[in-house]
């Protein structure tokens, strides 16, 4: 199988990432270009010495790059509000849009729960690093019992924090708490975003609640539970439990009030711990908030490359 090129727009943390993992782990991606607007980036440094194609001018470099024409998928990893213009001019190229930023302009797409319903779209967004660990676990849950709400804590480390995700912090919330309904398949959802400024950094930690409704299967939510980490860690090594799941009934005569909800609700409580260590390609290991997303967008693109070559054989 012939392999497709691609392009990178970011020279950050999470592009650079990006590109080393295409290139030390993809059968099916090629690195075409590499494109920031800082020509001293260390993320632009490295990918000329690796002898990848650069340019510091930005979306308007790559559009005037020699080669332009042969790069099938752009990937995304500048900033929401950057991204309106980028998606724009590459839809009018033909370029398939893979967005890692809160932008939300295409279906949000989590490679273990939607991963194969978006391959056709010309832009796809992988929602969030919180939203790619957390949403896996609120679906496990609502395909076995229905989640009346979900809510996600995602603290990373400050260090794993640039730029772009502190100027994104209002759209990460957002963007999570539309997909935990619209991926995670809960009636209500919310997510919260915790920098975290301990010395040594700490690794990726996640809580999932949800409220299910009475008389749930504990045993088929916790199974269920179980088969979706297996599944995320197929692409995410580092993705896991940091114990058992854990129930609590909540009563009638105590319902939890939910604000968001404007109602009292009784049910199963379903409390879910997670830890997200970093492959360590480029980033630190304990920025797993950045590796989940490369990781997701990495797998989702080799997707999208197979489909391609499916429609061309066909």
């Amino acid at each position: 199988m012939n392999k497709i090129k691609v392009a990178i727009i970011g020279s950050g943390n999470i592009g650079t990432d990006l590109m080393i993992k295409i290139m030390r782990l993809s059968d099916v991606l090629e690195m075409g270009c590499f494109v920031g607007v800082d020509p001293g980036s260390d993320g632009l440094k490295r990918a000329e010495r690796l002898g990848v194609p650069i340019t510091s001018d930005g979306i308007d470099g790559l559009v005037a790059l020699p080669g332009f024409d042969e790069i099938k998928i752009v990937f995304d990893a500048t900033s929401a509000g950057a991204h309106e213009k980028h998606d724009r001019i590459l839809r009018e190229h033909g370029k398939i849009v893979i967005d890692l930023t809160p932008a939300a302009i295409g279906p949000f797409t989590i490679p273990a729960v939607n991963g194969l319903a978006n391959l056709d779209e010309p832009n796809v967004n992988m929602v969030t690093c919180g939203g790619q660990a957390t949403i896996p676990i609120v679906a496990a849950v609502n395909r076995v019992s229905p989640v009346i709400y979900g809510e996600i804590v995602a603290s990373i480390a400050s260090k794993s924090a640039g730029p772009g995700t502190r100027a994104n912090i209002d759209e990460f919330t957002e963007t999570t708490s539309q997909a935990i309904e619209k991926v995670g398949g809960a009636r209500r959802g919310k997510a919260i975003i915790v920098l975290n400024p301990a010395e040594p950094p700490l690794i990726m930690r996640d809580t999932v609640y949800c409220l299910v409704g009475p008389g749930a299967d504990t045993k088929a939510i916790e199974a269920s539970v179980l088969s979706m980490v297996e599944d995320v860690k197929s692409y995410v090594p580092g993705y896991r439990l940091k114990q058992a799941v854990q129930f609590e009934t909540i009563g009638d005569n105590h319902p939890l009030r939910i604000p968001e909800m404007d109602g009292d609700f009784s049910g199963t409580k379903v409390s879910v711990f997670l830890e997200v260590e970093g492959a360590a390609h480029y980033l630190p290991a304990y920025a797993g908030n950045l590796d989940i997303m490369t990781s997701a967008a990495l797998k989702t693109a080799e997707r999208i490359a197979v489909r391609h070559h499916q429609k061309v054989a066909a």
